[in-house]
């Protein structure tokens, strides 16, 4: 079976996708990620958070896991995310056009004010 097209993603859905990049997570490590990488600029909320985390489960780029390592306190509660082959896909795809648009910036003297070098 072919692999589908990943859909699009909003910021909170990148963010998401990024954190769980590294290996599975719940849903408050994923928070705490998410506010570290940005120094505090982007704090995903419960509800954005979840509902976020519902909608990439929904269109099959993150899957629900088994819980934590057997070193970690058990919590029921605690749902454990990862990332599925098309979260990868669509995770990638996201990275490649940020790249794009950062070396945009960066020409046009964004980035500490200076322009990138073109020879």
């Amino acid at each position: 079976m072919a692999e589908r097209n990943p859909p699009p993603l909003t910021p909170a859905g990148f963010q998401v996708l990024l954190a769980l990049a590294g290996g599975k997570a719940h849903g408050y490590a994923v928070m705490r990620f998410v506010e570290e990488v940005t120094g505090g600029a982007v704090r995903l909320g419960p509800g954005t958070l979840y509902r976020t985390i519902a909608r990439l489960v929904a269109d099959g780029l993150v899957e629900e896991v088994a819980g934590g390592s057997s070193g970690e306190p058990h919590d029921a509660r605690r749902r454990y995310y990862r990332l599925t082959p098309l979260g990868r896909t669509a995770a990638r795809r996201e990275t490649g056009l940020m790249a794009r648009l950062v070396e945009v910036a960066a020409d046009a003297g964004l980035l500490d004010g200076r322009r990138r070098s073109t020879a």
